[in-house]
């Protein structure tokens, strides 16, 4: 799914990333700055943290002091008319406060939060602290958060289940919509049998539990077996703000969000970049 080019001069409408960089440019804001444009959103960002990895491993993290993630969002909110705002890697407990002081001020339409606090492997990646903060000042001002269900585990303060199910996806679901988030997306990619790396049989299909306080909706797709699979969960969280951005509303947006994925992921499927997990086609270069 790509998004209409701007005719006639007309201005596109404009999403802003506040993540980690990502060296091999499979996830973190390269991917995000892929996905908003693939779908015709002029995309801004603001850099949180200086990654060293490609498809095998992460070798280096560098978190950018607060004060310069504060003034290079300063710089973009101050000149741009942004239409709708993704956080990814926030790096550090003082960032992720930033981040939500502005985001409680207003200065953050349609607020996706990924909340970017577990590998894949299941490592945790930040402190205590800044796991509190998000649970206590930018969850709260979400107005959708995605977390897969390492993530969601953790933001509602319990041990995720090495045999979870759609029944735990949707407990978590309405246990981390109590934060005060006004949706929440609980992904289905750590699922017994979904990562090509799990003994366990894979599923036909895969599935996401999309959440608003009141009704629950589960959201299947066709797997798609392959190992290039980096920066899905970005891709997905940016797609939406970028479906956001054009005026779309949060089921469209997440369905929306979810066919894009699932089409990069099906164009990247044979893909040989680097020796682990690779990343998509964002832009539909294999089907052209």
């Amino acid at each position: 799914m790509t998004g209409p080019r701007p005719v006639d001069g007309a201005t596109p409408p404009i999403a802003l990333t506040i993540a980690g960089s990502d060296s091999g440019a499979g996830a973190g804001l390269q991917a995000d700055l892929k996905a908003m444009s693939a779908l015709g959103v002029f995309a801004t960002t603001v850099v949180t943290a200086v990654t060293a990895q490609n498809t095998a491993a992460v070798t280096a993290v560098h978190p950018v002091p607060t004060e310069v993630v504060a003034a290079q969002l300063a710089a973009v909110l101050d000149d741009f008319a942004v239409a709708s705002v993704k956080t990814g890697m926030l790096a550090t407990a003082p960032t992720v406060r930033l981040v939500a002081d502005r985001a409680a001020a207003g200065d953050l339409p349609n607020l996706v939060v990924d909340p970017v606090m577990v590998a894949s492997t299941g490592r945790r990646l930040l402190d205590d602290d800044a796991v509190d903060a998000y649970r206590s000042h930018l969850v709260p001002r979400a107005l959708l958060v995605t977390p897969n269900l390492f993530e969601a585990a953790i933001l509602a303060g319990v041990d995720p289940s090495a045999h979870a199910d759609v029944d735990t996806m949707v407990a978590l679901a309405r246990r981390v919509h109590a934060l005060g988030p006004t949706w929440v997306l609980v992904k289905g990619g750590h699922l017994p049998g979904v990562h090509v790396t799990d003994e366990r049989p894979a599923p036909d299909r895969v599935a996401d539990v999309l959440f608003d306080g009141t009704a629950v909706q589960v959201l299947e797709d066709t797997l798609v077996v392959t190992r290039n699979n980096h920066g899905t969960g970005c891709s997905l969280a940016s797609a939406t703000a970028a479906l956001l951005a054009r005026g779309a509303d949060v089921p469209a947006a997440v369905a929306g969000a979810k066919r894009f994925v699932h089409d990069a992921l099906v164009g990247s499927a044979g893909w040989d970049l680097g020796r682990g997990h690779g990343p998509l086609d964002p832009f539909g270069w294999s089907s052209r």
